[in-house]
């Protein structure tokens, strides 16, 4: 049984599917690209030990019990010391916490504790650090970590989550920063 109309001409797609037995990380890295994915802050570690990352990378992944999912590439500096602390907190960021964003991005060279600079945050009962007014913060003690290729699968207890009703999220789509009320304007470009 076919679910195409026999009358109407198959659109042709633009570019060729290629059936390489894996796709390159050039063409993977494009085609996420068409992706677009809310943008978070994850946070972790204590006093000087304090780090984070900007991810798009982050699911929900059970209700009962609350849990989530953050990706972690290996080699960041934020993988050692959530493996020490065994706890994380996501800040899905705000529509107006671009510069949150890229600061924890190592954009402008910030490492470590320099990235919490020019935010307010909340210490949390994991010890992780929470953006005072991030849309949502997600509180995680680290209930596993999967290690598979380059990334570690972080999965999170949700301990604690605080929102803010009156704001967007930023959303990061085709290599920028964008609202959602209006995916037409680009915020930053690549």
């Amino acid at each position: 049984m076919t679910l195409l109309d026999p009358n109407v001409a198959a659109a042709a797609p633009q570019d060729a599917l290629t059936q390489d037995a894996f796709a390159d990380a050039a063409a993977f890295k494009r085609a996420m690209r068409h992706l677009a994915g809310a943008v978070s802050v994850i946070t972790t570690g204590r006093g000087e030990q304090r780090t984070g990352f900007t991810a798009t990378s982050v699911s929900s992944f059970s209700m009962d019990p609350p849990a989530m999912i953050v990706c972690l590439n290996r080699s960041s500096s934020s993988w050692p010391v959530v493996r020490e602390h065994q706890s994380f907190c996501i800040n899905l960021l705000a529509h107006d916490q671009l510069h949150v964003a890229d600061r924890f991005s190592g954009r402008g060279g910030a490492t470590g504790v320099a990235r919490y600079e020019g935010a307010a945050w909340q210490e949390l009962a994991t010890g992780a650090l929470g953006l005072s007014d991030a849309l949502t913060v997600i509180d995680c003690e680290l209930d596993e970590a999967i290690e598979r290729h380059s990334h570690a699968i972080l999965i999170g207890r949700v301990r604690a989550i605080r929102t803010r009703e009156t704001a967007e999220p930023l959303l990061y789509w085709h290599g920028a920063y964008r609202h959602i009320s209006n995916l037409d304007r680009v915020l930053t470009s690549a």
